[in-house]
């Protein structure tokens, strides 16, 4: 039988288009799938161990205790139907608020612990901005501790919480499969966000349903810091046969 994560890309493969998912049955079977994927299933045993290891903040036994090493990924694979990813990441390390335009993503954590805030826009037609780069008011819809194991997550173009970050609590892993993947060419840009530092914007609006929105949060797009860094390390888990 093929190793596991062979089985997860082909299952993959059938079900996820340029467009995306191919059906929500589809997309079904790729969560499926991912629910059951273990450290050992993409060569991660000896980095999970570190979260048994691991002793609390400032006790960190396996990094410096100055500066802590940079957010790693594993790229699996990637076309123009899905990409499949890993991140691996420090405790305290942060990957900040972004995006996933027009993207349905599916995520597992491996191992670890984390806390994750995800928002989704209020309103869904960037082209209402006169200028791109100004707050937009958006809806929290997680704001947790996720431990693993725990289930995997959907995210969806308009819904789910497309927008989120990551803060890592120990070491801990992130399994992303991005349908379609990231694009410039296509307009499938990576973008940052923050809170906008504005302080008369309205904490509630109303949209054009006629429905009223109460705890707005407003986003605007940034620069990540210069310490934001992820390395590209090479994937050692069982080879895919493409």
């Amino acid at each position: 039988m093929p190793y596991y994560i062979q089985r997860l890309f082909n299952t993959c493969k059938a079900s996820l288009s340029p467009n995306g998912p191919v059906s929500e049955e589809a997309l079904d079977k790729v969560r499926n799938m991912l629910e059951k994927i273990k450290p050992s299933d993409v060569g991660l045993e000896q980095e999970a161990q570190l979260v048994r290891n691991w002793s609390g903040p400032g006790n960190d036994r396996n990094g410096n205790h100055n500066s802590l090493p940079a957010i790693k990924y594993l790229h699996l694979h990637e076309c123009d139907s899905f990409s499949i990813g890993i991140f691996c990441m420090p405790p305290s390390s942060i990957i900040p608020l972004h995006n996933h335009p027009g993207m349905t993503v599916v995520s597992k954590l491996v191992y670890g612990s984390m806390h994750v805030k995800s928002y989704d826009w209020v309103e869904h037609d960037p082209s209402e901005l006169d200028d791109p780069l100004q707050a937009r008011p958006a809806k929290l819809v997680k704001d947790t501790d996720m431990t693993a194991p725990c289930p995997a997550t959907t995210l969806y173009p308009t819904t789910g919480g497309n927008i989120h970050c990551f803060k890592a609590i120990t070491h801990c892993a992130i399994f992303d499969i991005l349908s379609p993947p990231y694009s410039p060419t296509h307009g499938r840009h990576c973008n940052y966000f923050r809170k906008s530092p504005t302080r008369d914007l309205p904490g509630e609006i109303e949209v054009m349903n006629g429905e009223v929105i109460s705890n707005v949060t407003w986003l605007e797009e940034y620069q990540p810091p210069d310490n934001f860094v992820i390395w590209k390390v090479p994937y050692r888990g069982p080879v895919i046969r493409k």
